[in-house]
């Protein structure tokens, strides 16, 4: 398993994540985890590793789900302790208790102020070392009932994608990890760069943590039904002021089919995925250098600085000269209005 990247080393070390791989762990999200953060990145251009990857394991040899592989000749749990984020991933013996070492691993590493991210129904573990009492999270809705009988005291959001309360993150299922990880790229390095990782993996760029886990996808009844061309269509003319009623005609359907199709294809609603498109295309534009704030505004459809400032701050928890002095060039001047 790869333990890093091959590519040169980069001029501040790289984020270090550790996977933690238990007894029954599920192989696919294990395969999640390394894939984002522990491969070369090509699709970045010329430079060092962004993330570094290791896995742990509370013995020696670790048998995955259904016995299919064997974890041998990697680290022990003591390698999450320089972890700057922790992967818990899930595995379908819930109702089992995990092992004392695999609990205090996650302890230790919270308690430190590291970052705790679960996939699937490693929301479990996360609950038993306590890091989720009064907290938000999610898991796999096949066992929200279990999850909440053992863990009354978490608020469970059995409905959603996945959940981030700070330093503490959970996904919903198995693909659904694949969406958190992308978020946290986001979060790491800006849209610019997560959108690029997206395209390489062939996965929606954004899909928001509140989207519903279970998304219908019927075989369309009539020709046509694929959103992809009013998609692609909507998303060259985001500077415009395009309304449901807008995507509706250019699809020829009604602005309540659009809703139907919305909803079975996307998980979502046309106001909330423009919206989302919006806020993407703006962070892109600070990130790649533009510096008025009128501009951006502009630009990406979301009409004034304030209308702006509200979006960012709600995506992303920051301002616009924030956003800019963290993703932008050279760290960035503060936006001009």
């Amino acid at each position: 398993m790869p333990q890093g990247s091959s590519q040169p080393a980069p001029a501040v070390r790289p984020h270090r994540v550790a996977v933690i791989v238990d007894e029954g762990t599920n192989p696919f999200e294990v395969g999640v985890a390394t894939e984002l953060f522990g491969l070369p990145r090509p699709e970045l251009g010329p430079g060092g590793p962004l993330y570094e990857v290791t896995l742990c394991t509370p013995t020696p040899g670790v048998r995955m789900n259904h016995g299919f592989f064997t974890l041998t000749g990697v680290p022990g749990l003591e390698a999450a302790d320089d972890a700057d984020t922790l992967v818990v991933p899930g595995r379908p013996d819930n109702v089992v208790p995990r092992g004392e070492a695999v609990l205090d691993a996650i302890r230790r590493t919270h308690a430190r102020g590291a970052r705790v991210v679960s996939f699937c129904t490693g929301t479990f573990a996360l609950a038993e070392a306590g890091l989720l009492d009064g907290r938000r999270a999610t898991t796999h809705w096949m066992w929200a009932d279990s999850f909440r009988a053992l863990h009354p005291g978490v608020v469970l959001e059995p409905d959603v994608l996945f959940v981030d309360e700070g330093g503490v993150l959970t996904a919903a299922g198995s693909a659904a990890a694949l969406d958190l990880g992308l978020h946290l790229w986001r979060q790491d390095h800006g849209a610019e760069i997560a959108n690029a990782v997206s395209r390489r993996l062939v996965f929606a760029a954004h899909r928001d943590g509140g989207q519903r886990q279970f998304v219908e996808r019927p075989v369309p009844d009539v020709p046509g039904a694929s959103l992809a061309p009013v998609l692609a269509w909507a998303q060259e003319r985001l500077d415009r002021p395009l309304t449901v009623a807008d995507l509706a005609a250019r699809a020829a359907v009604s602005p309540a089919t659009l809703h139907r199709r919305f909803h079975a294809q996307l998980g979502t609603t046309p106001l909330a995925w423009l919206t989302a498109e919006r806020v993407t295309l703006a962070r892109r534009l600070i990130e790649r250098g533009e510096e008025r704030l009128d501009v951006v505004a502009a630009r990406c459809g979301l009409g004034t600085a304030a209308n702006l400032r509200a979006r960012l701050r709600r995506e992303t928890g920051l301002s616009p000269s924030a956003y800019r002095r963290r993703f932008g060039p050279g760290g960035g001047e503060p936006l001009r209005a």
